[in-house]
């Protein structure tokens, strides 16, 4: 990892650091204006997870402000791969493509805006790593629509399985492991995460 893509890091964990003192101190922001970052852990496990990965298309749902963006962005940079992240709200979307500019990794991201399932829809098959990291009652959509355009051995990292956890996450687990060659276990980093691979025969 070089300097810029370490500063550009550095930034988000003391922002990060920032919300969780005000939570402490009873301050609660509106969810459009929190970070709701994956944190340093996930980060380092996506990122060693894309990262082995050959020249993986990578996709991310929930840019948020662009955390997680930076950790897959710099592995798609290493693997001579791309990202493809998805967000709904456009302000988000901007101060991620900010950050990433500032880490130097703009050229390897492709930020697109709107509903995840129409997006999605749109992308050509051949998807090699997924990161779902946006509102939960829409994992097991997301999961039906990419399922299909997977490539052998793609990887499926989703987050949340603990904290908040909860029905839609119990959901997408039974979903998800009732997938045929689809291999999944649950990892307790970060606020839980579910992480499958596709092995079709």
């Amino acid at each position: 990892m070089d300097d810029r893509v370490a500063q550009v890091l550095e930034l988000y964990h003391e922002r990060i650091q920032a919300e969780r003192e005000e939570r402490n101190a009873g301050i609660h922001r509106p969810n459009s204006e929190r970070f709701l970052a994956v944190g340093r852990r996930t980060g380092q496990l996506i990122s060693i997870l894309a990262r082995v990965l050959e020249k993986p298309t990578i996709l991310e749902l929930g840019t948020s402000y662009g955390y997680s963006t930076i950790w897959l962005a710099e592995a798609a940079r290493t693997a001579g791969g791309r990202l493809v992240t998805m967000e709904l709200e456009t302000h988000k979307i901007a101060y991620a493509r900010d950050m990433a500019e500032r880490a130097g990794l703009a050229d390897y991201v492709d930020f697109r805006h709107g509903d995840a399932l129409d997006l999605i829809g749109q992308m050509d098959d051949g998807i090699d790593f997924v990161l779902m990291d946006l509102w939960k009652d829409l994992y097991v959509p997301c999961l039906e629509a990419v399922l299909p355009k997977l490539n052998p051995g793609a990887i499926i990292v989703a987050d949340n399985m603990r904290v908040p956890g909860g029905e839609d996450a119990r959901k997408y687990q039974q979903a998800v492991r009732a997938i045929p060659h689809m291999l999944s276990v649950p990892l307790p980093v970060g606020t839980g995460l579910e992480v499958s691979r596709y092995l079709p025969a």
